[in-house]
């Protein structure tokens, strides 16, 4: 199966003939396609990880396009979303384009302008998915680290030189270089300025003066 077929166009309408219609139009273009009558249906679906875009009602009974847009910005999924009303404004379009929507399309749209936002839209997706298997194997990596060493990585790229963290966590300087080194070998990073990068991608906020400490330790010794 190919990485196009692969891919999944989540339609959201609580009008039957909506649905079907963007149905018949998205799976004559190859890709896969699931409908959702209701917010609820569609907000109680596992997305998963495989490439997604979601064709989304701005007015839904009970909960509008962008009370589900905020929904799913508190998700660790995120998924592309192309808006799609008969009621659009221009200031209901600006919102949803202030909190990362792909498109705002008004019905009646033009087939081929919702396939090409569609096309683009899983594309984006398709291109954030290696970012996220990154991320997750960093952060399984880290996971992997002893409650010591991590505790040494967390002081390391916050800018405490060895001999800082030894005091910090009353142990000897020695004993912070055998554990700074499995940090390094199990993050699989052979730089300080790796090892703040990877920190970074998993949300440990490093310190800029991380790389001005390891300047300065080596310079002492």
């Amino acid at each position: 199966m190919s990485s196009e077929s692969a891919a999944t166009v989540l339609v959201v309408d609580d009008d039957p003939q909506i649905r079907r219609s963007v149905s018949r139009l998205i799976q004559s273009a190859g890709l896969g396609v699931k409908t959702f009558a209701s917010a609820e249906e569609f907000l109680s679906y596992d997305m998963g990880d495989a490439p997604a875009c979601v064709v989304l009602d701005m007015c839904l009974g009970g909960m509008t396009g962008l009370q589900i847009q905020e929904l799913l910005q508190q998700r660790e999924r995120q998924i592309p979303i192309i808006f799609l009303s008969g009621h659009g404004t221009i200031p209901t379009a600006a919102l949803g384009f202030k909190h990362g929507a792909e498109d705002f399309l008004e019905k009646p749209v033009h087939p081929q302008v919702l396939l090409d936002a569609v096309t683009h839209a899983l594309d984006h997706d398709r291109s954030h998915a290696a970012d996220r298997a990154e991320i997750e194997a960093f952060q399984q990596r880290f996971q992997s680290l002893t409650p010591r060493e991590q505790e040494v990585m967390k002081l390391v790229v916050s800018g405490r030189l060895n001999k800082q963290a030894a005091a910090e966590l009353g142990i000897s300087e020695k004993t912070i270089k055998v554990h700074r080194a499995r940090v390094m070998e199990k993050m699989r990073v052979d730089s300080l300025a790796g090892l703040v990068l990877v920190a970074g991608r998993i949300g440990l906020t490093p310190s800029p003066n991380a790389l001005i400490a390891e300047a300065r330790e080596s310079w002492m010794y």
